[in-house]
Protein backbone atom coordinates (compact mmCIF):
# COMPACT_ATOMS: atom_id res chain seq x y z
CA UNK A 1 0.00 0.00 0.00
CA UNK A 2 2.50 2.61 1.15
CA UNK A 3 5.16 1.87 -1.43
CA UNK A 4 2.58 2.83 -4.04
CA UNK A 5 2.00 6.09 -2.16
CA UNK A 6 5.76 6.71 -2.29
CA UNK A 7 5.64 6.17 -6.06
CA UNK A 8 2.64 8.49 -6.37
CA UNK A 9 4.51 11.24 -4.56
CA UNK A 10 7.42 10.77 -6.93
CA UNK A 11 5.03 10.87 -9.88
CA UNK A 12 3.87 14.32 -8.76
CA UNK A 13 7.53 15.38 -8.38
CA UNK A 14 7.55 15.61 -4.59
CA UNK A 15 11.27 15.09 -3.75
CA UNK A 16 10.90 12.42 -1.03
CA UNK A 17 14.19 10.94 0.14
CA UNK A 18 14.78 7.47 1.54
CA UNK A 19 15.59 8.87 4.99
CA UNK A 20 12.32 10.80 5.13
CA UNK A 21 10.34 7.79 4.00
CA UNK A 22 11.87 5.55 6.66
CA UNK A 23 11.17 8.25 9.24
CA UNK A 24 7.51 8.20 8.26
CA UNK A 25 7.42 4.41 8.50
CA UNK A 26 8.87 4.58 12.01
CA UNK A 27 6.38 7.28 13.00
CA UNK A 28 3.52 5.08 11.83
CA UNK A 29 4.97 2.03 13.59
CA UNK A 30 4.96 4.02 16.84
CA UNK A 31 1.31 4.95 16.34
CA UNK A 32 1.68 8.67 15.68
CA UNK A 33 -1.01 8.57 12.98
CA UNK A 34 -3.59 7.68 15.66
CA UNK A 35 -5.29 5.33 13.15
CA UNK A 36 -6.67 8.38 11.35
CA UNK A 37 -6.13 9.27 7.72
CA UNK A 38 -6.67 12.93 8.62
CA UNK A 39 -3.78 12.78 11.09
CA UNK A 40 -1.73 10.76 8.62
CA UNK A 41 -2.24 13.50 5.99
CA UNK A 42 -0.58 16.10 8.24
CA UNK A 43 1.98 13.71 9.71
CA UNK A 44 3.21 12.55 6.32
CA UNK A 45 3.35 16.09 4.97
CA UNK A 46 5.35 17.36 7.95
CA UNK A 47 7.89 14.55 7.55
CA UNK A 48 8.11 14.10 3.79
CA UNK A 49 7.75 17.63 2.42
CA UNK A 50 10.64 19.96 3.13
CA UNK A 51 9.42 23.03 1.24
CA UNK A 52 6.01 24.70 1.09
CA UNK A 53 6.50 24.93 -2.68
CA UNK A 54 5.70 21.19 -2.85
CA UNK A 55 2.59 21.30 -0.63
CA UNK A 56 0.25 21.54 -3.60
CA UNK A 57 1.93 18.63 -5.37
CA UNK A 58 1.61 16.65 -2.12
CA UNK A 59 -2.12 17.45 -1.99
CA UNK A 60 -2.55 16.27 -5.58
CA UNK A 61 -0.66 13.04 -4.88
CA UNK A 62 -2.61 12.41 -1.67
CA UNK A 63 -5.93 13.01 -3.40
CA UNK A 64 -4.91 10.74 -6.29
CA UNK A 65 -3.79 7.86 -4.09
CA UNK A 66 -6.36 7.92 -1.27
CA UNK A 67 -9.44 8.87 -3.31
CA UNK A 68 -12.32 6.58 -2.37
CA UNK A 69 -10.95 5.51 1.02
CA UNK A 70 -13.71 5.76 3.63
CA UNK A 71 -12.34 3.89 6.63
CA UNK A 72 -8.81 4.84 7.77
CA UNK A 73 -8.49 2.52 10.76
CA UNK A 74 -6.16 0.14 8.92
CA UNK A 75 -3.46 2.74 8.20
CA UNK A 76 -1.08 1.87 11.03
CA UNK A 77 -1.82 -1.87 10.78
CA UNK A 78 -0.99 -1.87 7.06
CA UNK A 79 2.38 -0.32 7.79
CA UNK A 80 3.16 -2.85 10.52
CA UNK A 81 2.24 -5.72 8.23
CA UNK A 82 4.34 -4.28 5.43
CA UNK A 83 7.36 -3.85 7.70
CA UNK A 84 6.98 -7.38 9.03
CA UNK A 85 6.92 -8.96 5.58
CA UNK A 86 10.49 -9.86 4.50
CA UNK A 87 9.40 -10.08 0.86
CA UNK A 88 8.61 -6.38 0.70
CA UNK A 89 11.31 -4.29 -0.87
CA UNK A 90 11.85 -0.59 -1.27
CA UNK A 91 11.05 0.98 -4.64
CA UNK A 92 13.87 1.20 -7.20
CA UNK A 93 16.48 3.72 -6.09
CA UNK A 94 18.65 5.92 -8.24
CA UNK A 95 22.45 5.55 -8.10
CA UNK A 96 22.61 8.75 -6.07
CA UNK A 97 20.11 7.40 -3.52
CA UNK A 98 21.97 4.09 -3.30
CA UNK A 99 25.15 6.01 -2.55
CA UNK A 100 23.33 8.02 0.12
CA UNK A 101 22.04 4.75 1.62
CA UNK A 102 25.58 3.40 1.89
CA UNK A 103 26.73 6.60 3.59
CA UNK A 104 23.88 6.70 6.12
CA UNK A 105 25.06 7.08 9.68
CA UNK A 106 22.61 5.23 11.92
CA UNK A 107 23.13 7.59 14.84
CA UNK A 108 22.53 10.63 12.65
CA UNK A 109 19.57 8.92 11.05
CA UNK A 110 18.08 8.16 14.47
CA UNK A 111 18.69 11.75 15.57
CA UNK A 112 17.06 13.08 12.40
CA UNK A 113 14.12 10.72 12.90
CA UNK A 114 13.64 11.90 16.48
CA UNK A 115 13.73 15.53 15.36
CA UNK A 116 11.13 14.91 12.67
CA UNK A 117 8.90 12.98 15.04
CA UNK A 118 9.16 15.76 17.59
CA UNK A 119 8.21 18.28 14.93
CA UNK A 120 5.32 16.10 13.83
CA UNK A 121 4.05 15.87 17.42
CA UNK A 122 4.39 19.65 17.78
CA UNK A 123 2.44 20.20 14.56
CA UNK A 124 -0.22 17.80 15.80
CA UNK A 125 -0.57 19.65 19.14
CA UNK A 126 -0.80 22.99 17.34
CA UNK A 127 -3.47 21.57 15.05
CA UNK A 128 -5.43 20.26 18.03
CA UNK A 129 -5.13 23.63 19.75
CA UNK A 130 -6.45 25.42 16.66
CA UNK A 131 -9.29 22.95 16.36
CA UNK A 132 -10.10 23.40 20.05
CA UNK A 133 -10.19 27.18 19.69
CA UNK A 134 -12.45 26.85 16.68
CA UNK A 135 -14.77 24.57 18.63
CA UNK A 136 -14.97 27.08 21.48
CA UNK A 137 -15.83 29.88 19.06
CA UNK A 138 -18.51 27.75 17.43
CA UNK A 139 -20.02 26.87 20.80
CA UNK A 140 -19.99 30.54 21.73
CA UNK A 141 -22.08 31.30 18.64
CA UNK A 142 -24.48 28.50 19.53
CA UNK A 143 -23.34 26.28 16.69
CA UNK A 144 -23.31 22.53 16.83
CA UNK A 145 -20.51 21.68 14.41
CA UNK A 146 -17.98 19.06 15.47
CA UNK A 147 -14.41 20.00 16.40
CA UNK A 148 -11.02 18.74 15.39
CA UNK A 149 -11.31 15.55 17.43
CA UNK A 150 -14.46 14.58 15.59
CA UNK A 151 -12.64 15.14 12.34
CA UNK A 152 -9.73 12.99 13.48
CA UNK A 153 -11.86 10.14 14.78
CA UNK A 154 -15.20 10.19 13.01
CA UNK A 155 -14.55 11.46 9.50
CA UNK A 156 -10.80 11.17 9.15
CA UNK A 157 -10.80 9.82 5.61
CA UNK A 158 -13.19 12.36 4.17
CA UNK A 159 -11.59 15.22 6.10
CA UNK A 160 -8.12 14.36 4.84
CA UNK A 161 -9.29 14.19 1.25
CA UNK A 162 -11.21 17.41 1.67
CA UNK A 163 -8.09 19.11 3.01
CA UNK A 164 -6.09 17.82 0.04
CA UNK A 165 -8.75 18.81 -2.49
CA UNK A 166 -8.84 22.41 -1.21
CA UNK A 167 -5.31 22.94 -2.61
CA UNK A 168 -4.72 25.93 -0.35
CA UNK A 169 -1.03 25.99 -1.29
CA UNK A 170 -1.31 26.06 -5.09
CA UNK A 171 -0.03 29.67 -5.26
CA UNK A 172 3.19 28.57 -3.55
CA UNK A 173 4.05 25.92 -6.11
CA UNK A 174 7.60 26.16 -7.33
CA UNK A 175 7.00 24.14 -10.47
CA UNK A 176 4.57 26.71 -11.90
CA UNK A 177 6.70 29.75 -11.26
CA UNK A 178 6.10 32.08 -14.18
CA UNK A 179 8.80 31.71 -16.78
CA UNK A 180 9.38 33.61 -20.01
CA UNK A 181 7.35 31.13 -22.07
CA UNK A 182 4.34 31.39 -19.75
CA UNK A 183 4.54 35.17 -19.87
CA UNK A 184 4.61 35.04 -23.68
CA UNK A 185 1.56 32.81 -23.77
CA UNK A 186 -0.25 35.14 -21.38
CA UNK A 187 0.73 38.21 -23.41
CA UNK A 188 -0.87 36.65 -26.48
CA UNK A 189 -4.20 37.44 -24.86
CA UNK A 190 -3.45 41.09 -25.66
CA UNK A 191 -4.87 41.00 -29.15
CA UNK A 192 -7.23 43.41 -30.83
CA UNK A 193 -7.24 42.88 -34.58
CA UNK A 194 -8.10 45.57 -37.10
CA UNK A 195 -7.65 45.68 -40.86
CA UNK A 196 -5.10 48.34 -41.65
CA UNK A 197 -2.76 49.27 -44.47
CA UNK A 198 -3.14 48.80 -48.25
CA UNK A 199 -5.70 46.40 -49.69
CA UNK A 200 -3.23 43.72 -50.76
CA UNK A 201 -4.66 40.62 -49.06
CA UNK A 202 -7.04 38.37 -51.01
CA UNK A 203 -10.53 38.25 -49.51
CA UNK A 204 -11.41 34.64 -50.32
CA UNK A 205 -15.04 34.79 -49.18
CA UNK A 206 -15.55 38.09 -50.95
CA UNK A 207 -13.94 36.73 -54.11
CA UNK A 208 -16.21 33.65 -54.14
CA UNK A 209 -19.28 35.79 -53.57
CA UNK A 210 -18.31 38.32 -56.28
CA UNK A 211 -17.45 35.53 -58.75
CA UNK A 212 -20.85 33.90 -58.23
CA UNK A 213 -22.58 37.21 -58.74
CA UNK A 214 -20.50 37.71 -61.90
CA UNK A 215 -21.77 34.54 -63.56
CA UNK A 216 -18.64 32.51 -62.90
CA UNK A 217 -16.09 34.98 -64.22
CA UNK A 218 -13.30 35.42 -61.68
CA UNK A 219 -13.68 38.69 -59.75
CA UNK A 220 -10.87 39.11 -57.25
CA UNK A 221 -11.68 41.05 -54.09
CA UNK A 222 -8.87 42.49 -52.01
CA UNK A 223 -8.83 43.65 -48.39
CA UNK A 224 -6.50 45.22 -45.85
CA UNK A 225 -4.32 42.92 -43.74
CA UNK A 226 -5.67 42.02 -40.33
CA UNK A 227 -3.12 43.07 -37.70
CA UNK A 228 -2.95 43.30 -33.94
CA UNK A 229 -3.22 46.95 -32.90
CA UNK A 230 -2.21 46.57 -29.25
CA UNK A 231 0.33 49.11 -28.00
CA UNK A 232 1.80 48.23 -24.62
CA UNK A 233 3.44 50.40 -21.95
CA UNK A 234 5.13 48.46 -19.13
CA UNK A 235 6.02 50.40 -15.96
CA UNK A 236 8.10 48.44 -13.44
CA UNK A 237 8.99 49.22 -9.83
CA UNK A 238 12.68 48.81 -9.06
CA UNK A 239 12.37 49.73 -5.37
CA UNK A 240 14.07 47.86 -2.51
CA UNK A 241 11.01 45.78 -1.55
CA UNK A 242 10.82 44.55 -5.15
CA UNK A 243 14.28 42.98 -5.09
CA UNK A 244 12.92 39.53 -4.13
CA UNK A 245 10.70 39.69 -7.22
CA UNK A 246 13.48 40.71 -9.60
CA UNK A 247 13.47 37.42 -11.51
CA UNK A 248 9.73 37.64 -12.14
CA UNK A 249 10.06 41.19 -13.47
CA UNK A 250 13.00 40.23 -15.65
CA UNK A 251 11.01 37.37 -17.19
CA UNK A 252 7.99 39.56 -17.82
CA UNK A 253 10.16 42.23 -19.43
CA UNK A 254 11.94 39.67 -21.62
CA UNK A 255 8.64 38.17 -22.76
CA UNK A 256 7.14 41.57 -23.58
CA UNK A 257 10.26 42.82 -25.35
CA UNK A 258 10.49 39.72 -27.56
CA UNK A 259 6.76 39.48 -28.25
CA UNK A 260 6.18 39.67 -31.99
CA UNK A 261 2.45 40.29 -31.95
CA UNK A 262 2.48 43.73 -30.29
CA UNK A 263 2.23 46.75 -32.55
CA UNK A 264 4.33 48.87 -30.19
CA UNK A 265 6.07 48.26 -26.87
CA UNK A 266 7.65 50.74 -24.47
CA UNK A 267 8.94 50.25 -20.94
CA UNK A 268 10.14 52.41 -18.06
CA UNK A 269 11.09 52.00 -14.42
CA UNK A 270 10.10 53.86 -11.27
CA UNK A 271 11.00 53.65 -7.59
CA UNK A 272 8.05 52.88 -5.28
CA UNK A 273 5.76 55.39 -6.97
CA UNK A 274 5.56 57.42 -10.17
CA UNK A 275 6.40 61.11 -9.83
CA UNK A 276 7.71 63.77 -12.23
CA UNK A 277 10.19 61.37 -13.83
CA UNK A 278 10.42 57.75 -14.90
CA UNK A 279 13.59 55.94 -15.91
CA UNK A 280 14.72 54.18 -19.07
CA UNK A 281 17.05 51.85 -17.17
CA UNK A 282 16.77 49.96 -13.92
CA UNK A 283 19.79 51.79 -12.53
CA UNK A 284 17.75 55.02 -12.85
CA UNK A 285 20.42 56.96 -14.71
CA UNK A 286 18.44 58.07 -17.78
CA UNK A 287 15.25 59.96 -17.00
CA UNK A 288 12.13 60.78 -19.00
CA UNK A 289 9.54 63.32 -17.97
CA UNK A 290 6.25 61.71 -17.01
CA UNK A 291 4.46 64.62 -18.68
CA UNK A 292 6.35 63.79 -21.87
CA UNK A 293 4.90 60.28 -21.74
CA UNK A 294 1.43 61.78 -21.63
CA UNK A 295 2.24 64.02 -24.61
CA UNK A 296 3.87 61.37 -26.78
CA UNK A 297 1.90 58.21 -25.97
CA UNK A 298 -1.71 58.07 -27.09
CA UNK A 299 -4.51 57.22 -24.69
CA UNK A 300 -5.11 53.83 -26.34
CA UNK A 301 -1.83 52.40 -25.01
CA UNK A 302 -2.48 49.44 -22.71
CA UNK A 303 -0.60 50.12 -19.47
CA UNK A 304 0.72 47.48 -17.05
CA UNK A 305 2.23 48.65 -13.77
CA UNK A 306 4.16 46.04 -11.78
CA UNK A 307 4.84 46.75 -8.11
CA UNK A 308 4.05 45.52 -4.61
CA UNK A 309 2.54 49.01 -4.01
CA UNK A 310 4.09 49.07 -0.54
CA UNK A 311 5.79 52.25 0.63
CA UNK A 312 5.71 54.76 3.45
CA UNK A 313 2.37 56.62 3.35
CA UNK A 314 4.13 59.99 2.91
CA UNK A 315 5.75 58.71 -0.29
CA UNK A 316 2.30 58.33 -1.77
CA UNK A 317 0.38 61.17 -0.12
CA UNK A 318 2.76 64.05 0.57
CA UNK A 319 4.41 66.67 -1.66
CA UNK A 320 8.18 66.05 -1.79
CA UNK A 321 7.46 62.59 -0.40
CA UNK A 322 9.79 60.70 -2.74
CA UNK A 323 12.75 59.07 -1.04
CA UNK A 324 14.89 59.72 -4.13
CA UNK A 325 16.97 62.86 -3.73
CA UNK A 326 16.47 64.06 -7.32
CA UNK A 327 12.70 63.52 -7.30
CA UNK A 328 11.56 66.85 -5.86
CA UNK A 329 7.88 66.15 -6.45
CA UNK A 330 5.62 69.07 -5.68
CA UNK A 331 2.66 66.89 -6.61
CA UNK A 332 1.98 63.85 -4.34
CA UNK A 333 2.54 60.45 -5.88
CA UNK A 334 -1.13 59.50 -5.64
CA UNK A 335 -1.98 62.48 -7.87
CA UNK A 336 0.54 61.36 -10.49
CA UNK A 337 -1.03 57.90 -10.45
CA UNK A 338 -4.49 59.41 -10.90
CA UNK A 339 -3.19 61.47 -13.84
CA UNK A 340 -1.85 58.33 -15.44
CA UNK A 341 -5.16 56.52 -14.91
CA UNK A 342 -7.05 59.44 -16.47
CA UNK A 343 -4.79 59.71 -19.52
CA UNK A 344 -4.69 56.01 -20.49
CA UNK A 345 -8.03 54.32 -21.01
CA UNK A 346 -6.90 50.82 -20.01
CA UNK A 347 -4.52 50.23 -17.09
CA UNK A 348 -3.92 47.36 -14.66
CA UNK A 349 -1.63 46.91 -11.67
CA UNK A 350 0.11 43.55 -11.20
CA UNK A 351 1.19 42.84 -7.63
CA UNK A 352 3.76 40.06 -7.00
CA UNK A 353 2.92 39.86 -3.28
CA UNK A 354 0.38 37.42 -1.86
CA UNK A 355 -3.10 38.95 -1.63
CA UNK A 356 -3.18 38.62 2.17
CA UNK A 357 -0.52 41.38 2.25
CA UNK A 358 -2.71 43.77 0.29
CA UNK A 359 -4.13 45.29 3.47
CA UNK A 360 -1.16 47.66 3.62
CA UNK A 361 -2.43 51.31 3.60
CA UNK A 362 -0.71 52.33 0.36
CA UNK A 363 -1.84 49.15 -1.40
CA UNK A 364 -5.42 49.87 -0.37
CA UNK A 365 -5.22 53.43 -1.74
CA UNK A 366 -3.66 52.37 -5.04
CA UNK A 367 -6.33 49.67 -5.51
CA UNK A 368 -8.86 52.50 -5.63
CA UNK A 369 -7.05 53.99 -8.63
CA UNK A 370 -6.11 50.87 -10.63
CA UNK A 371 -7.64 47.40 -10.91
CA UNK A 372 -5.08 45.21 -9.13
CA UNK A 373 -4.32 41.57 -9.90
CA UNK A 374 -1.79 39.10 -8.45
CA UNK A 375 1.26 38.30 -10.55
CA UNK A 376 0.19 34.69 -11.12
CA UNK A 377 -1.06 32.86 -14.20
CA UNK A 378 -4.65 33.42 -13.13
CA UNK A 379 -3.96 37.06 -12.25
CA UNK A 380 -2.30 37.70 -15.60
CA UNK A 381 -5.22 36.17 -17.45
CA UNK A 382 -7.78 38.26 -15.59
CA UNK A 383 -5.68 41.41 -15.85
CA UNK A 384 -5.08 41.08 -19.57
CA UNK A 385 -8.78 40.45 -20.19
CA UNK A 386 -9.42 43.73 -18.36
CA UNK A 387 -6.98 45.51 -20.68
CA UNK A 388 -8.68 44.46 -23.88
CA UNK A 389 -12.25 45.20 -22.81
CA UNK A 390 -13.49 47.84 -25.21
CA UNK A 391 -14.43 51.20 -23.74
Amino acid sequence: MFIDFFSTLRKYRVPVSLTEWLTLMEALRQGHALSSLYVFYHLARSILVKDIAYYDAYDLAFQDYFEGIESPEEVAQDVLEWLANPNNVLPPLSPEELEQLRELDLDKMRESMEDRLAQARLNRREQQARNGQGEERRRGRGGRQGGGQAEAEGEGGRSALRAASERRFKNYRGDITLDVRQYRLALKQLRLFHRIGPQDELDLDGTIDATCRNGGDIDLVWQRERKNTIKLLLLMDSGGSMLPHGRLLNRLFTAAKTATHLKEFQHYYFHNCIYDWVYKDIAQRETVSTLQLFRTLSADYKVILVSDAMMAPEELLMPYGSIDYYQQNELPGIEWLKRLARHFTHTVWLNPEETNYWVHPTVTLIKRVFPMFPLTLDGLSRGFKKLIVRS
